[in-house]
């Protein structure tokens, strides 16, 4: 049984006898790519040993230029101030954004057992601490619905690096029947997660592989600033990569270091970034900005490869890429290119490789989708993350409640 808050614990049974049979949840997410806030209505059912689910609705809420640079700030430094009123005013967006999907789904208020929201990622230094904003109660008042939300923080009490924990999800909504899958990740941060036939928990592995579009986004916006990201991959592909930097960035320890390991914006920073550049400009003489976009790309892409190559020995027959470096054409055919050249020993080695959306559905929706799972696990007082992805000493509930 998880702990709830004092005077939750009628609603909180109530929820938890409903998610056994069925139950409507909304998923919030608000990733480290600083694109905005990813909002899922799902409807889970659960009929003997199968837990099936149903994408009701999904909607992605872009930040506006102040509200991204608000968060950018506060991933630096920020005056006590600033956090406390960023905290308030994410929960207000988190929950214009929840409102905005129920509408879309038609679904109505009373129906909805929960919000699950992830907040956003503030600071991640496990297995010391995890700081996501996004208040909670702002949430609960505006909408009217409980709020489940600091997922990562009982995981990193227990010893994990509180991330992944989309694996949960990976494992129980997205295995294939009769093969390994992996499913890659391509947020701000890239993930991956190794999935046997069926699903089966106690073979899941699953870690972060190094930056996802964090790094290419930012150099973007370094060199043109009216551009978010490399629409449709143009720049990096009008550009050649040089090797020599990324093969420097790569020598890292994070990327040698063996899984569980997790990491965030506390090591692909504002000066990362800025170093990048320099060191494009520095190995190449009149180094165009396209060169140095498509060297982040292939940062990506080689970290990628270089992880399955390392850390995935397991038959992986398929490669499923979601986020949105998933949508970027760039990026898909240099991990594509990376990963032919592992070799035919590890697991993984010129096997199919799709985007999410080829095969099950918006992959953009995949992250929003899996934090209302871990919604409905809290729900029904069922762990919800993965030892052997988080290193946590154990299965744990995970999310505090906050009635309606």
């Amino acid at each position: 049984m998880s702990p709830v808050r004092e005077g939750s614990h009628d609603a909180a049974d109530r929820s938890a006898r409903t998610a056994d049979r069925s139950a409507v949840l909304v998923g919030l997410m608000s990733g480290t790519s600083l694109d905005g806030i990813s909002a899922a209505v799902v409807r889970f059912t659960e009929a003997g040993e199968a837990l099936n689910h149903q994408l009701l609705a999904y909607r992605s809420v872009p930040y506006d230029a102040n509200q991204r640079q608000r968060l950018e700030r506060a991933m630096v430094a920020a005056s006590p101030e600033e956090y406390a009123r960023l905290d308030f005013d994410l929960g207000a967006w988190l929950a214009d954004a929840a409102v905005a999907v129920i509408a879309e789904a038609g679904v109505a208020r009373a129906d909805i057992a929960a919000i699950a929201s992830h907040g956003h990622t503030v600071w991640h230094d496990p297995p010391r601490a995890t700081w996501q904003f996004g208040q909670p109660a702002v949430i609960a008042e505006r909408t009217k619905l409980p709020v489940i939300s600091d997922f990562r923080v009982r995981d990193v009490a227990a010893g994990g690096q509180g991330a992944p924990l989309v694996p949960i999800a990976d494992a129980l909504l997205f295995a294939a029947p009769s093969h390994w899958r992996a499913l890659q990740n391509l947020g701000g941060i890239g993930n991956v997660t190794v999935v046997p036939p069926g699903g089966d928990l106690a073979s899941v592995r699953a870690f972060d592989t190094g930056p996802g579009v964090c790094v290419i986004d930012g150099v973007v916006r370094t060199l043109r600033p009216a551009l978010p990201y490399d629409v449709d991959g143009a720049l990096a592909r009008a550009g050649t990569a040089i090797e020599s930097v990324v093969d420097a960035l790569l020598a890292h320890p994070y990327f040698a270091a063996e899984p569980p390991k997790s990491t965030g914006r506390e090591l692909f920073t504002g000066a990362y970034i800025a170093d990048v550049v320099a060191r494009c400009r520095a190995a190449k003489p009149r180094c165009a900005d396209e060169d140095i976009v498509a060297t982040a790309v292939l940062l990506t892409a080689r970290s990628i490869a270089q992880s399955f190559a390392r850390f995935v020995p397991e038959p992986v027959a398929e490669l499923l890429l979601s986020g949105g470096g998933a949508k970027n054409p760039a990026l898909f055919d240099a991990i594509e290119r990376e990963l032919a050249r592992v070799p035919a020993s590890a697991g993984f080695a010129g096997r199919r490789i799709a985007t999410f959306d080829d095969v099950i559905y918006d992959g953009e929706a995949k992250e929003a989708v899996a934090f209302a799972l871990l919604g409905w696990l809290h729900l029904a007082r069922r762990a919800g993350n993965v030892p052997s992805a988080t290193g946590a000493r154990g299965p744990r509930v995970l999310g505090t409640y906050t009635p309606a």
